[in-house]
């Protein structure tokens, strides 16, 4: 065999070597934060789980948000099968939604660490999440939120095409429905809430996660009817003399 050959053997079996630290790496930093949660995950931790030097963490990763975007984009991989899993095109579009909705917000409630690292991730502007993290990680990330996102767009193009779903942008929706779900599963995250029984006299309850799962799926369906629910209302006052 030619040495030219042997260094392009080397070479692959070099980047192979490099995947698979890269693969145990955010296997052990999921494994953490499904333990743990996101906040107590800490580089030395994860370094100490594959039996590694956290420096040659840095080597792989460019920093810690490169590594929990990473991360985020394992989780997100395991969504897109689950969602693939409960789909049904021959379904109504609101029953196809409504399953998908239902299956996300169950992923998320099973993986709280999702939540969050998805979350602080939607707290960054985009010039600092291209600050942060490198180009190659952006653009897996964002194949990753693409697969989940394109799905949902399209039920909602077809629900629109039926007449039951408001006409907006749908990209733009499905992007707004993942980020309110996120948004209304962090109640159940963080386990409270609060009311105002008197003034001045602010009220903490308990959040019970059954509501919060039900009120996250039907405020999702809520919002693709979004209009033709506001104008099928109007109609019906109507028709019964409501003028108000």
């Amino acid at each position: 065999m030619s040495s030219a050959l042997l260094a392009i053997g080397r070479r692959r079996t070099t980047a192979e070597r490099r995947r698979d630290r890269e693969r145990e790496i955010i296997r052990a930093t999921r494994e953490i934060f499904d333990e743990r949660g996101t906040i107590d995950a800490q580089i030395d931790d994860i370094a100490k789980r594959v039996g590694i030097n956290k420096a040659l963490i840095y080597r792989h990763f460019a920093g810690k948000e490169e590594l929990f975007a990473l991360t985020l984009v394992d989780y997100l991989g395991e969504l897109e099968k689950e969602l693939q899993t409960v789909d049904n095109p021959r379904r109504a579009p609101l029953n196809r939604l409504k399953a998908l909705s239902e299956t996300f917000v169950d992923f998320c409630l099973g993986y709280p660490a999702f939540t969050d690292c998805a979350m602080s991730l939607l707290r960054r502007t985009g010039e600092q999440l291209f600050g942060e993290i490198t180009e190659p990680v952006m653009v897996k990330l964002g194949t990753a939120m693409a697969a989940p996102l394109d799905r949902i767009a399209v039920i909602l193009k077809a629900g629109q095409r039926a007449g039951v779903f408001d006409e907006v942008d749908t990209a733009y929706l499905a992007n707004h429905l993942y980020t309110q779900t996120l948004g209304s599963l962090h109640m159940a995250r963080v386990g409270l809430i609060v009311s105002g029984s008197q003034p001045g006299h602010p009220v903490v309850h308990h959040a019970d996660v059954g509501t919060v799962r039900s009120t996250a799926i039907t405020a999702t369906l809520a919002t693709a009817v979004g209009q033709i629910a506001l104008t099928t209302k109007k109609t019906r006052s109507a028709r019964a003399g409501d003028i108000s």
